[in-house]
């Protein structure tokens, strides 16, 4: 059997163990202390978001977000459909309705022509958008930024799966109200659990701090006027996110490298389709996707499976989902398709061309 190939693995940088050795040198290990200050600065300087706030999770961040914009219960808030669910869940916590937009099929992230349209016509305007950008390839997101300028409606960014991604040179997270980033343990850097918030508004990101600290008042007693959150990120994480920071452009490099060589081997598979990029834009290729158009993407996940190769189905839309059957929904068809014709193939950075050449071949042998 075959060593297993992940979908995205964990890729240490070597200097994550010196690093929690300081922490522990200095036993600050609670959410605050050195590295907590020095992953945020990492953020800043790479993305040249203006402030950032180190936190648990990518949701938790979405949440805080949400919070510190006051979307309350029953606001309407938009999101792609075509996303996973943690972009929503967020959404949720507040009492608040989602509203799904469904994808372009130009890079299968969020239509701006629907959103848009909807946007013109909707009855009740919503408090704010939450644009994923799926797999680490940029959204068309200067034109969504400029509808939702257009129409009055916050824009927050779910670059979790994109950090290193850009688009014209700059880095998505940085274009909307507010940003955030995940270091989940499948991400293409991690702190094993961790997100972080970005945006160019301090006093937000001072009121999201606020809130992620337990709401407490400037008192040396505990004196709470508002309800918050336990949701800062711990000095040992962090320590962890610097060390990954530091080799972020070559795991970029690498997931792009991957990606070519999978084109390389089934370019001249007709039955293929990769997930398209933009022009002006990076992505960072977190997973290398495909829809196949003849053949069932279960046969080629079953005939990995068997060389030890880890796949899985593209996003089921937000709105095929049983939690949401209620919701309102803005579609075209495109996210279902994808769906039901997609697949994410392993994509970790300690691959070899070797491996993603067994990867293909299986693929070719498996196709009709």
């Amino acid at each position: 059997m075959n060593k297993k190939l992940f979908l995205s693995s964990p890729h240490m940088s070597g200097k994550e163990l010196d690093y929690i050795k300081d922490v522990f040198d200095s036993n600050y290990i609670a959410p605050l202390g050195e590295y907590v200050n020095r992953f945020e600065d990492s953020i800043k300087s790479y993305t040249g978001a203006k402030n950032a706030l180190a936190v648990v999770n990518g949701t938790s961040a979405i949440h805080l977000a949400l919070r510190v914009l006051g979307v309350s219960e029953n606001d309407d808030v938009l999101a792609s459909t075509f996303t996973f669910i943690g972009s929503i869940n967020a959404i949720i916590y507040q009492g608040a309705n989602p509203v799904f937009i469904d994808s372009e099929q130009e890079n299968w992230n969020l239509c701006p022509k629907l959103l848009n349209k909807y946007l013109c016509e909707c009855e009740k305007k919503p408090k704010a958008l939450i644009l994923t950008h799926l797999y680490g390839m940029s959204a068309n997101i200067q034109k969504i930024a400029d509808i939702c300028k257009l129409h009055g409606v916050y824009l927050i960014e779910d670059a979790a799966e994109s950090l290193g991604a850009t688009y014209n040179g700059k880095h998505t997270g940085t274009f909307g109200d507010f940003g955030i980033y995940s270091f989940n343990g499948n991400k293409i850097l991690t702190t094993s659990g961790g997100g972080m918030l970005v945006s160019d508004n301090e006093e937000w990101i001072k009121k999201a701090l606020f809130y992620s600290t337990q709401a407490k008042e400037p008192f040396i007693h505990y004196e709470h006027n508002e309800y918050g959150y336990n949701y800062r990120m711990s000095n040992v994480l962090a320590a962890i996110g610097v060390a990954q920071m530091e080799v972020i452009e070559e795991r970029v490099a690498k997931k792009r490298e991957i990606f070519n060589w999978y084109k390389e081997f089934l370019s001249n598979v007709d039955e293929i389709e990769f997930m398209p990029e933009l022009k002006n834009s990076r992505g960072n290729r977190w997973l290398t996707t495909m829809i196949f158009k003849n053949t069932s993407y279960e046969k080629i996940m079953e005939a990995l499976n068997k060389i030890n190769v880890e796949s899985r189905p593209l996003w089921k839309p937000m709105h095929m989902q049983p939690l949401f059957k209620d919701a309102k929904t803005i579609l075209n068809g495109v996210s279902e398709d994808l769906y039901n014709k997609g697949l994410c193939v392993a994509s970790s950075t300690t691959m070899s061309k070797e491996d993603v050449k067994m990867i293909c071949d299986t693929i070719k042998e498996n196709l009709g």
